[in-house]
């Protein structure tokens, strides 16, 4: 009997030394952005760390693949950021907890297989343009506050920092090449980190974002009015960040997926999330999704099981509990550094060598989904901008392919022989076919090749059958599929035609 739910594939073989350096270096990795997005959105710099911790505990152990990395993430948090400056943090949580209840419904219908309509120019342009945002944002950490404006980096210090993230590109490109058994994030920003201890160099550090010192996730319950008008302000945000949460996570997926050669579960994934955001939403977390910049590094690091997912948040608890005047010496060089590499690997290189191959509408629609998600920071809307001028695109090439073959039987009826799918975008291609005047008193139309797909094909043969109908000529429908069966048949208050009766055979047992 088959299990309805394994929370481990214990099949699966796990490297344990790869699992928990990688889960180390994701953890390294992470403190820093997720400080950086909470104090970005007016959010107390903990709620970041308390976020990274909870989502990536939760996913982790429960979500829809292995390998995949949460935390408190940027493309969530930047929709929060209105709600946090109108009315407050405690509406936020609540926003963040009712999120999760949307994307746990959304994976309890088992929506989230619709992932798989975003086509491949969709993806190439969601990965190019995230890895410009992540070099960009890396660029951030050149910038210093001096009398309460924001200034770059000027004479010594810009070298400093220069000369340290070059290093940590360096050993990252480099290490490899001497072994594969550590992380070479890892020994970067291990090695990073001893240099500037050792010879007392004064670079910005983790510290000089916030303080990562703190106590475990305490439950709160959000203190807002329980009333029609709070659910009205907070539920357009709850939906926004749900959908813009379960759109990074599922192109993650499908991303992983392509790197590891396996099958993610999409709807387990949408519950996972939905759960870790109402946890944050109880336990003062800014809420998260996963992230592909960690993912990434977790990947690269050659992670492929659960484990490190779990190391790296366990790692973020003990370091806010215990590690905090440790890690808030790291320089911030060495993590930059990582970034920087994780945006270049994560680029598409290779669009560029086929996009003389693409078609134009394809090339089209990468760049666009990439100028969106670099300029807005909006990832759910890139592809959903993406994936309509897809579906149009689809459409219209689908509407220039119907055909019409036709011919007169010896018994003197006319027969159109439909090729290609009658739908909206057909309709007005497919009506043009016929000789209606000129047509014998009885026609069949074939639809052995076609099929009827919407309510725009049932109304364009109602209008031909009556057109037909008003020269007193028969018309009828052949060799329609039992789903074209079925749409007449429910439209039947609309429309009436008449429909040949194919033989059916029952085998003779």
């Amino acid at each position: 009997m088959k299990k309805a739910f394994q929370l481990f594939d214990f099949t699966q073989k796990v490297n344990y030394r790869n699992e928990i350096l990688a889960g180390l270096t994701v953890a390294m990795t992470m403190i820093p952005e997720s400080l950086s997005f909470a104090i970005l959105a007016g959010f107390p710099p903990l709620v970041g760390l308390y976020a990274a911790f909870i989502a990536g505990l939760v996913t982790a152990i429960f979500g829809g693949r292995p390998g995949m990395i949460s935390g408190g993430a940027g493309a969530t948090v930047i929709v929060l950021i209105a709600l946090m400056k109108s009315h407050g943090i405690e509406y936020v949580f609540a926003a963040v907890a009712l999120g999760g209840i949307v994307q746990i419904c959304i994976g309890l219908f088992k929506l989230g297989k619709f992932i798989r309509l975003v086509p491949q120019p969709v993806m190439f342009g969601f990965v190019n343009g995230l890895a410009v945002v992540i070099f960009m944002s890396q660029l951030e950490q050149f910038k210093t506050v001096i009398n309460g404006q924001v200034s770059w980096l000027q004479g010594t210090p810009l070298y400093i920092m220069l000369g340290l993230v070059a290093l940590t590109i360096a050993i990252v490109l480099l290490f490899p090449k001497l072994t594969k058994t550590v992380p070479a994030s890892l020994v970067a920003i291990l090695v990073v980190f001893a240099i500037v201890l050792l010879f007392n160099i004064e670079t910005k550090t983790v510290e000089d974002i916030a303080s990562v010192q703190g106590g475990f996730p305490p439950f709160h319950i959000p203190n807002i009015p329980l009333s029609f008008e709070t659910f009205k302000v907070i539920f357009p945000y709850s939906v926004i960040v749900a959908a813009v949460g379960l759109t990074e996570g599922l192109l993650t997926l499908n991303l992983v997926d392509e790197i590891t050669g396996t099958r993610g579960n999409s709807n387990r994934e949408c519950i996972a999330q939905g759960s870790s955001n109402i946890l944050n939403g109880f336990f003062f977390g800014m809420g998260g999704c996963p992230m592909i910049a960690q993912t990434l590094v977790n990947l690269s690091a050659g992670s492929r099981a659960r484990l490190s997912g779990i190391i790296a948040s366990l790692t973020i608890l003990l370091i806010i509990l215990f590690g905090a005047p440790i890690i808030g010496k790291l320089p911030m060089a060495a993590l930059v550094g990582v970034m920087m590499m994780v945006a270049i690997t994560t680029f598409e290189w290779a669009s560029f060598r086929i996009i003389n191959k693409m078609p134009k509408h394809d090339i089209f629609v990468g760049i666009l989904v990439a100028v969106i998600t670099i300029l807005l920071h909006n990832l759910a809307l890139a592809v959903l901008i993406g994936v309509i001028i897809s579906a149009l695109v689809f459409a219209w090439e689908s509407a220039k392919r119907i055909r019409a073959r036709h011919f007169i039987d010896e018994a003197g009826v006319k027969h159109y022989e439909i090729y290609g799918p009658l739908f909206f975008g057909s309709i007005t291609t497919f009506v043009e076919k016929f000789d209606i005047a000129n047509d014998p008193n009885h026609v069949i139309i074939d639809f052995k090749e076609s099929r009827i797909a919407d309510m725009s094909a049932i109304e364009a043969l109602n209008n031909l059958t009556k057109k037909y109908n008003q020269l007193g000529k028969v018309i009828e429908l052949q060799h329609l599929s039992p789903d074209c069966r079925e749409l007449l048949k429910n439209a039947e208050a609309v429309i009436k035609v008449n429909v040949i009766e194919d033989p059916t055979y029952k085998v003779v047992s």
